[in-house]
C-alpha cells in the first residue's frame, strides 16, 4: 500500500511508450504533377474509434486504404478525414472528355422525340450536357491509383501531427492520473492503517451502549460480548477489497509502461476501483473509514473524468 507510482508527477517517457489524448490536429500536402493533394484530420473524445471520410469524387475508391492506415495510428475516438485535390498546374488535363458522337446521337435523338409529340422548344445544351455519357471522366486522371502516392504523403504528414499533439495533451493527463492514483493511495493507505482500531472502537462503543441502558456491564472476557465482536469484525473485514486496491493501483503502473493505447483498461480500472470503494463503504461500519471513502470516491470521479480523455 505504501508503493506509490514512481512515475507520478513526472511522467517520463521512452520513444514509443507515450500515453496519448483523444484529441487533436494534423494537417498534410503533397504535390506532383500538376496535382496538390491536403489532408486535415481532426479527432474527439469517443467511448469507441469512428471515422468520418470526406473525399472528392475523383479518389473516393482509395477511402479503404486510408481507412486502413489511420486504423494503425488511431485506436479510440472520433476521427474527421477530409481530403481535397487541387489542380496547380496550367496545362493539367481537366479531367473529362467529351462524347461527341454521343452528344449528337441525344440532339438528334431529342429533336425526332419533340416532333413525334409534338412538343414545342430547342434542345439546349444543357440538356445535351447532362445526357448520361456525354462527359466522361479521362481516363488518364479517372485512375484513383496514380494519385494515392500523393494522399498517402499528405496522409503521413497529416497523422504525424495529430499524433504529436495527441502525445502532448496525454502527457499532461498522464501527470494529472499520477496525482489522482497518489491520492487514492494515499486514502487507502489511511484505511488500511485504522483497520485494526476499527474492532476496538466497535467493543468499546458497544459498552458505552450497554452502560447507558442501565444493563450491567459484562466482563471483558464475557462470551456473548466476545461473540458479538467477533461478528462484527468478520462482517466488517476489508482486507480483501484493500488487497484488490492494491493490483488495481499496481495495474495501473503497468499501463504507464504500456505500448499499446491504455484509454479502456483505464475505464475498466476505474470502475473495478469504484466496486471496492464501494464494498469497503459498505462493510466497514466506521465514521473514520467513511471519512477516507468519500475522499476516495472523490479523487476517483476525477480520475474517471480524466481517463475518459485518453486513447
Amino acid at each position: 500500500m505504501e508503493n506509490l507510482v514512481a512515475r507520478a508527477g513526472e511522467a517520463p517517457h521512452t520513444p514509443g511508450n507515450l500515453m496519448r489524448s483523444m484529441t487533436g490536429h494534423g494537417r498534410g500536402e503533397a504535390a506532383a504533377d500538376g496535382h496538390k493533394v491536403t489532408v486535415e484530420l481532426s479527432s474527439v473524445n469517443r467511448r469507441q474509434a469512428e471515422m468520418a471520410i470526406h473525399l472528392p469524387r475523383e479518389i473516393e475508391p482509395l477511402e479503404a486504404r486510408i481507412r486502413t492506415e489511420l486504423n494503425r495510428q488511431v485506436s479510440r475516438g472520433r476521427l474527421t478525414v477530409k481530403v481535397t485535390l487541387h489542380a496547380t498546374g496550367k496545362d493539367v488535363h481537366g479531367g473529362f472528355r467529351l462524347n461527341l458522337g454521343l452528344a449528337r446521337a441525344y440532339v438528334r435523338e431529342l429533336r425526332h422525340l419533340a416532333k413525334e409529340l409534338e412538343l414545342a422548344g430547342p434542345v439546349t445544351l444543357e440538356m445535351v450536357g447532362r445526357a448520361p455519357g456525354v462527359l466522361q471522366a479521362d481516363d488518364s486522371w479517372s485512375e484513383a491509383d496514380r494519385y494515392w502516392p500523393l494522399v498517402e504523403a499528405a496522409l503521413a504528414k497529416a497523422v504525424a501531427g495529430l499524433v504529436r499533439m495527441r502525445e502532448r495533451e496525454g502527457a499532461h493527463l498522464e501527470r494529472d492520473l499520477c496525482r489522482r492514483v497518489r491520492a487514492l493511495q494515499r486514502s487507502a493507505g489511511k484505511i488500511s492503517g485504522e483497520v485494526p482500531k476499527v474492532v476496538k472502537r466497535y467493543r468499546e462503543a458497544l459498552r458505552e451502549r450497554i452502560a447507558s441502558a442501565g444493563v450491567e456491564l459484562p466482563g471483558v472476557e464475557d462470551e456473548r460480548l466476545l461473540r458479538e465482536v467477533v461478528y462484527f469484525a468478520d462482517r466488517s473485514d476489508i482486507a480483501e477489497e484493500l488487497t484488490r486496491l492494491a493490483s488495481h493501483f499496481k495495474q495501473f503502473e503497468d499501463c504507464l509502461k504500456s505500448e499499446e493505447p491504455v484509454g479502456r483498461t483505464l475505464d475498466f480500472l476505474a470502475q473495478e476501483i469504484n466496486r471496492e470503494v464501494n464494498t469497503i463503504g459498505s462493510k466497514a461500519n466506521d465514521s473514520l473509514i467513511s471519512r477516507e471513502v468519500v475522499q476516495l470516491k472523490a479523487e476517483l470521479e476525477k480520475f474517471r473524468e480524466q481517463a475518459q480523455n485518453v486513447e
